[in-house]
Parts: C-alpha cells; structure tokens; sequence
C-alpha cells in the first residue's frame, strides 16, 4: 500500500513537516509514502475547458508536468495527505490550482480512496484551510481521515513548528489511523465487498 502526501507549499518548511510526521507514522506501519513538493515554479489554475473530458484521458490538457505527474501516482496510490500552509486565512493558490485541475481531469484516480488535510500556520486560518482542502474529499466519495484534533500545526518555521507537540503528536496520529483504514479497506477487498455504485444527479437550481 502507497499514501501520496502533497505540500502545497514553494518551501519545504513548516507544511512539510508536518507531512513527513505523518509518513514517519505510516512508514511504521509498513505503508509506503512519496511526498511532492510543489515548489515555486508558476502553476496555472483550471479554466474549465473540459478538455480532459473530450480527450478521456486522464490528463489535463495544460501538460505543465506536475498536475499529471499527480493524477498518475494517484492512480497508483490508496491513500492521501494534502498538506497546505495557511496564506491570508486560506489554503495556498498552489495546491489549489493543482486539485482544482487534478480532481477535474482525473476524478477517478482519487475515488473511495481516504483522505487526509494538514494546515500549517502562524497563529490563524487553520480551520478554515483545513476546511477547503477536505471539501475535494466530500464531493469525490472519499473517506475523511481524522486524528485527535484538527489536522494543524502552528510555527513560522520548521523548528517551531516541531515545538508544537499537540500538532506534531495530532500529525503523527493521523498517520496511525490512515494506516487503521488502509489496512480495514485491503480486508474489504479480500472479501469481496465493493464500493458503492451510487446514481449521480446534476440539479439546475435556474428554472
């Protein structure tokens, strides 16, 4: 088993702390972990161009490397920790434009696999970061990973960030627990009990 965690930030500081908290837990449970940085190169966002629906490829159109990179580990993967620091009481633009092209152009990479939000801060805007990020999850059928607080940690650098013990342990508990429901979905699949197919309907709220 593979969780692909994603920082959704241009350093590998604070967010990417917390993040390699998390694998360090799951790494002890035996679950393979790959973190991907963003970094600071431009990524442009998604324009609806529906594209990716008429290629059918899994693929977004705009091939600027990472947003495919992501939907192709993420097919490979079984689970997710996406990892945001926290710029003016919300997630990043980065992983933003990232999920937004991601999710749209390769929904199923990511379907009924558990998923996990980290937000880093200073002080503020955790819970409403943390709140947008799990909001990919709710609309795709992803099971939401919890821990022992809300998935935070707070420091303006990674040293202070690792002085934050709740939200290192709360990191480290995340990890334990995505493990928990890996490890419950493989027995699942063993004994042959599948997803749901769920009917989906589209409502025009304009009559």
């Amino acid at each position: 088993m593979k969780v692909l965690l994603i920082n959704g930030s241009s350093r590998e500081c604070c967010t990417y702390t917390a993040l390699t908290k998390v694998s360090e837990a799951l790494n002890e449970e035996n679950i393979e972990t790959e973190i991907i940085s963003l970094g600071s190169e431009p990524i442009r966002d998604c324009i609806g161009c529906k594209m990716c629906f008429k290629e059918g490829k899994n693929r977004c159109v705009f091939d600027d490397d990472i947003v495919n990179e992501i939907i192709e580990k993420a097919e490979e993967s079984d689970g997710f920790v996406f990892g945001t620091p926290v710029y003016y009481a919300h997630p990043s633009g980065r992983i933003l434009s990232v999920l937004d092209r991601a999710f749209y152009a390769g929904k199923s990479a990511f379907e009924f696999k558990p998923g996990a939000s980290v937000a880093s801060a200073r002080r503020a805007g955790t819970t409403a970061s943390f709140d947008v990020l799990n909001k990919y999850f709710t609309i795709n059928q992803m099971p939401i990973v919890s821990s022992t607080y809300w998935n935070n940690v707070h420091g303006n650098s990674k040293e202070e960030v690792i002085q934050d013990e709740e939200g290192m342990q709360t990191m480290y508990n995340l990890g334990k627990n995505m493990a928990w429901l890996l490890k419950c979905i493989e027995i699942g699949k063993e004994n042959n009990i599948a997803h749901p197919e769920n009917k989906k309907t589209t409502t025009n709220f304009i009559r």
